[in-house]
């Protein structure tokens, strides 16, 4: 009960002071965009869909499995953003807009003001900037306004929560213009060198880090105790800015050497477990939920 009453204070502060908290999302069976879905299992506040793009139906695949965050890597070309890994597999028809903007607009407008039906935390859109960070910034920023009327905003540091949080990641040169705008649409995604810095909560709402240079640790035999009380503090000391933690390059292949590090970020209270594998991490916390631990 103490670990639920915290994530409230934690989430609650994210909404009003930081950066818009986020996404408990529905698992449900896939259904068409805009389409009004049943009550379901509760969102599940942890699931982090890494490369989410990748995935046969992008955005609504980790959104029946009841996600709560969603990445996708973005690309300027010829003024359009467009999604893809990398280069060689960019497709002008898989933009920003089509994959994503448009189909969580429609389903806010569906579910009267929410991404999940009955569930009113906001969804996190991690975005990832794969070219110049600066002018992809600004391209983007003038998309995102466009789609205001869903989006959480900082208003002179003031946060205003709306269905969809934006969260920017990947090329660092997109701090610059973020940081100069008066209202903004969207947040900063942080590195661990960022804990503790000026910047408030209001900008950078999360610290993100990659597990395999911050742990040694691959999920085989015990968890170091100087690497557990490492990660702990980290997390603490995250938490009382008002900030969330993620950590990608978890292990992601099935198995125990998975579940041992998933076990141990849920302990540790990390706010978001990194993965590729929609079901496999929808099992993982499900089952943690039937046998009386919660993951929200």
């Amino acid at each position: 009960m103490a670990h639920l009453t915290r994530r409230r204070v934690v989430t609650t502060a994210l909404a009003t002071a930081a950066a818009g908290a986020f996404v408990p999302a529905q698992a449900a069976a896939a259904a068409p965009a805009g389409t009004v879905r049943p009550r379901g299992p509760h969102p599940l506040a942890r699931a982090h869909a890494h490369n989410d793009y990748l995935h046969p139906r992008p955005l609504h695949d980790a959104l029946a499995h009841g996600f709560t965050s969603v990445e996708a890597d973005i690309f300027l070309v010829d003024g359009e953003l467009l999604v893809a890994h990398e280069p060689g597999s960019l497709d002008p028809a898989r933009t920003l807009v089509s994959l994503y903007l448009d189909p969580l607009l429609a389903r806010v407008r569906a579910n009267h003001g929410s991404v999940h039906a009955g569930h009113r935390d906001p969804l996190q859109l991690l975005i990832d900037i794969k070219t110049e960070g600066a002018a992809t910034y600004l391209a983007l920023d003038q998309v995102l306004r466009r789609y205001r009327k869903i989006l959480t905003r900082c208003d002179r540091g003031r946060v205003r929560p709306g269905a969809v949080t934006p969260v920017i990641s990947g090329d660092r040169a997109a701090r610059a213009p973020m940081e100069a705008q008066t209202t903004r649409y969207a947040f900063y995604d942080g590195r661990p060198e960022d804990l503790g810095g000026a910047a408030h909560a209001s900008f950078i709402p999360l610290i993100s880090g990659n597990w395999t240079t911050n742990f040694g640790w691959p999920g085989t035999g015990p968890f170091p105790a100087a690497e557990r009380t490492r990660l702990r503090a980290f997390v603490s000391a995250a938490h009382a800015n008002g900030q969330r933690v993620r950590f990608w390059a978890t292990p992601d292949i099935a198995g125990p050497e998975r579940d041992a590090v998933w076990n141990e970020l849920l302990a540790a209270d990390v706010d978001h477990l990194n993965t590729d594998d929609l079901g496999g991490l929808e099992s993982f916390l499900r089952r943690r939920e039937d046998g009386g631990r919660r993951s929200v």
